[in-house]
């Protein structure tokens, strides 16, 4: 007797695409819309600004996301792939805490850290009210104020996102063999060059990818850059649409910003399409570590504790002295109120899309549904800034379109897209859509074909196939889908900044406001409030990590 395989695809031959395969390909087109209008505004948009920004401002801004990209990209690696190595191949005291507090510093965004040293290390801050009593050099004063500054906005940066390096570089490690080592000793290599010429290069690609979304992530950032007063892509854009009002402008720098994106991409995928990496699976690197004692532990413990201690402990300590004993709690709970409608009611939308996707490339794989969710991955690479002015350009055009049809029926013009929830939702869809289907795809591949052809055989709908028999099956997979999209939601400060309606705020934008009238204390309760949401998902991910 056959026995069909369990990895065979779900061919139903009772059923055309419907539905399910129309609704993946809408979604896709809808990621498409603010890439084609963005980019469209290359060959069709007319700038005013542009001869200006060309001759004085652009230069300035390549140059400054170049030179932040490269100090974050070594940053990271710095921080990272150190810790990485030494929590993967030594064991010593106090290494099963310093492995989960080693991703806690991705709970914080890079803006908010940037506020809280600059409240510390500002001229009437703490630090330098001490140095000036204790009579202190001129020049390390003036470091201690150089912080607004690009080398500070790429430390800020590094202390947030050297996680992702961290991650990927300790996973990497930890399936490497043992094996493989342990032949380099006996043909007389010493641990350095072990680390050099073996372990690093396997763990390249991990790290690659790591630092990859380090760097996508810094020329995405727009509060750390604009208010350190570093002039970038992300801030050019910001002030060519509100300062010049220049919507072709903005959509033109967007163009160059989204360029440089995906030069990233195919510049890392094609920089290792020829190579390969095989290990043996007999001893992983995990099962041999080394123990540590005397002063090698504590040089250990030091270099695991730094990037902790500067990129969480420190700043969160700070955080909550301000916000306990400073700090002014005025029309908080309506800020939180809309922070948590918003990213809650966002995140299951763009939820429900991704089950509807996943589901569909599960039932009818073809190459169309497969380009079609490669291409709805594509907007996760999008900085948000390029996502708000994809979408408002065409929101505003239906707005107008709208308002001439309406006028002859004595209605108003008005804002009914382009100032309304609806487009700031979209733009969460575009920028998030591809974290939802991650997690989502990675659920439905472990559940057999054979639960879905049992459901259909027994009368159930495709609706009911999803929320019947995968929803609880995969309700982990869908429950991280929902909290990652969440807190991603929550922390989003371009895209929010300028899509929200004129009535409405969040944390993230009142923390963004403060800061900017330098009411930094009084910036501490939305931020600290941020941080403690995005927690949640940080230890869900050591929890999953350690399990495996």
């Amino acid at each position: 007797m056959a026995v069909t395989s369990s990895h065979q695809p779900i061919r139903w031959a009772f059923n055309r695409p419907n539905g399910l395969f129309l609704t993946t390909i809408i979604a896709a087109l809808c990621v498409a819309l603010p890439i084609l209008v963005v980019v469209s505004f290359v060959i069709t948009g007319v700038s005013d600004a542009w001869p200006h920004l060309l001759d004085t401002l652009l230069g300035r801004y390549a140059l400054n996301s170049l030179l932040l990209s490269i100090l974050v990209a070594v940053g990271v690696v710095m921080l990272g792939v150190p810790a990485a190595w030494i929590i993967s191949f030594y064991r010593f005291r106090g290494r099963g805490v310093l492995s989960w507090l080693l991703l806690l510093p991705m709970a914080y965004p890079a803006y908010i850290l940037a506020y809280t040293y600059t409240g510390v290390l500002d001229f009437s801050g703490p630090v330098l009210t001490f140095l000036r009593g204790m009579d202190a050099p001129t020049w390390l004063m003036e470091s201690m104020l150089n912080i607004r500054s690009l080398p500070g906005a790429a430390l800020m940066l590094s202390l947030v996102l050297y996680p992702y390096v961290y991650l990927l570089a300790r996973a990497a490690f930890m399936e490497q063999s043992a094996n493989l080592m342990e032949a380099a000793y006996t043909l007389g290599q010493d641990r350095w060059r072990v680390f050099i010429r073996i372990v690093i290069p396997m763990a390249r690609p991990a790290i690659a990818a790591g630092t990859l979304l380090a760097i996508m992530e810094t020329l995405a950032d727009f509060g750390t850059v604009e208010f350190f007063g570093v002039q970038t892509f992300t801030t050019g854009i910001v002030r060519t649409y509100y300062g010049f009002g220049d919507t072709a402008g903005a959509a033109q720098l967007s163009t160059l910003l989204l360029g440089c994106v995906f030069f990233l991409v195919i510049f890392e995928k094609s920089s290792r399409r020829k190579v390969r990496y095989y290990s043996d699976r007999l001893r992983r690197l995990n099962q041999t570590s080394i123990p540590l004692n005397g002063w090698r532990q504590l040089v250990a413990q030091l270099l695991c504790l730094i990037p902790v201690l500067f990129g969480f402990l420190l700043p969160t300590a700070i955080l909550c002295y301000w916000a306990l004993f400073f700090a002014e709690f005025q029309s908080m709970w309506s800020l939180v109120a809309n922070s948590f409608f918003l990213a809650g009611s966002a995140s299951l939308f763009v939820v429900m899309v991704a089950l509807v996707i996943c589901y569909a490339n599960r039932l009818y794989p073809s190459r169309w549904l497969s380009h079609a969710t490669t291409f709805v991955g594509l907007g996760y690479a999008l900085p948000g800034v390029v996502v708000a002015i994809g979408v408002l350009i065409p929101f505003g055009a239906i707005d107008h379109f709208v308002s001439s049809t309406l006028e002859p029926l004595g209605v108003g013009p008005s804002l009914w897209l382009s100032g309304t929830l609806v487009a700031l939702v979209f733009a969460y869809l575009v920028r998030f859509l591809t974290v939802a289907t991650g997690s989502i795809t990675s659920g439905l591949s472990r559940v057999r074909p054979s639960v879905d052809q049992s459901g259909r055989l027994l009368g159930l709908s495709q609706f009911g196939v999803i929320s019947k028999l995968h929803i609880p099956i995969i309700r982990g997979s869908v429950f991280t889908a929902v909290l990652v999209c969440f807190v991603d939601i929550l922390k989003e400060l371009p895209a929010t900044l300028i899509l929200r309606p004129f009535d409405f705020n969040t944390l993230a934008v009142k923390a963004y406001e403060l800061a900017g009238d330098e009411r930094l204390v009084d910036a501490s309760v939305p931020s600290i409030l941020i941080v403690l949401v995005g927690l949640v998902p940080v230890v869900w991910l050591n929890r999953s990590v350690n399990q495996e």
